[in-house]
């Protein structure tokens, strides 16, 4: 299946400055993938380039198989960390003129929005100014007019800033029907647990380099250590630890979630197997707790970034 989005050696340089160095990313169809960064990596210029808000230097872009062009500007939904929203027009209007902006007819924008605005209980808004919104009600509004004109790629930058939990739900949720009814996500936030929850595929980028790229899962194979946590019951266990470090390298765990008299993380070396720990643990005390330490997405974040410093 041809990528929704594909860049090519996209380079991008401010003076002196490089933004983007050679980037090459694929975005498949029907994906929520991650855009994931430090502040200053290059996140934010490569998602006005895909916007066409500034062009590359070098390099190339391709929205559905065609090299992107002025006529893909509605097929492309942006939610941009700063929020654009004009503080004193009101927010019926406002959303009326941003939906016609994407080609939208003033009496389909607005049969839409009616039923956006009653989705997200916020009918009694429309003759509001903006400046009389708080920062979430007004992240609500900006939602809405981002995913109005149905577009095949919608781009979130921290879609999620400024809402409390209840609200951040609604949108997570919001944004997992785009995907199921075909929607193609770029997903930019530094909160790694909603990348957790909503990412199959990401990449990061680190000082204008893309340092990692593919399915989460392959990702985090790549990174496993071989490390799993335990839970033991045994009536010596002075004894017990001695053994198991002769064999393995282990530490004690903090870890509230496992009942037992012994708890550790041990890590396998010189080539054994989870099975090969399973047998010598089962000889030696009553296992209550057996399961491998997968890395979390802002574990990998954190090694992958040190590591290119």
């Amino acid at each position: 299946m041809k990528p929704i989005l594909k860049v090519e050696n996209v380079y991008k340089t401010y003076g002196n400055y490089t933004a983007l160095n050679n980037i090459s990313i694929e975005i498949p169809k029907g994906s929520i993938f991650g855009l994931l960064g430090p502040n200053g990596a290059g996140k934010t210029s490569l998602i006005r380039i895909i916007n066409q808000i500034t062009l590359p230097d070098s390099g190339s872009i391709y929205l559905d198989g065609e090299p992107l062009s002025q006529n893909h500007i509605q097929s492309i939904g942006y939610l941009p960390e700063e929020r654009g929203l004009y503080k004193s027009m009101t927010v019926g209007e406002q959303a009326l003129y941003l939906a016609q902006l994407k080609g939208m007819s003033k009496q389909e924008a607005k049969k839409k929005l009616l039923f956006w605005f009653e989705k997200f209980d916020i009918g009694n808004w429309w003759n509001k100014k903006i400046q009389e919104l708080s920062k979430g009600m007004a992240q609500k509004v900006q939602f809405i007019v981002t995913v109005l004109h149905e577009p095949k790629l919608l781009i979130f930058d921290e879609p999620f800033s400024g809402f409390d939990p209840i609200n951040a739900n609604l949108i997570k949720d919001e944004i997992l029907k785009l995907r199921e009814n075909g929607a193609s996500i770029i997903f930019s936030t530094h909160r790694m647990e909603s990348v957790e929850e909503l990412c199959e595929h990401i990449a990061l980028i680190h000082k204008s380099n893309k340092i990692l790229d593919g399915k989460l899962n392959d990702i985090k194979q790549q990174f496993k250590t071989n490390t799993f946590e335990v839970g033991l019951i045994t009536d010596n266990e002075d004894e017990l630890l001695q053994e198991i470090g002769h064999h393995f390298n282990f530490e004690h765990s903090s870890s509230k979630l496992i009942y037992a008299d012994t708890k550790l993380i041990i890590g396998l070396k010189n080539g054994e197997t989870s099975k090969d720990l399973i047998q010598f643990l089962n000889a030696k005390a009553q296992i209550n707790h057996f399961s491998e330490i997968i890395p979390s997405v802002n574990d990998i974040f954190l090694k992958a970034v040190a590591s290119h410093n």
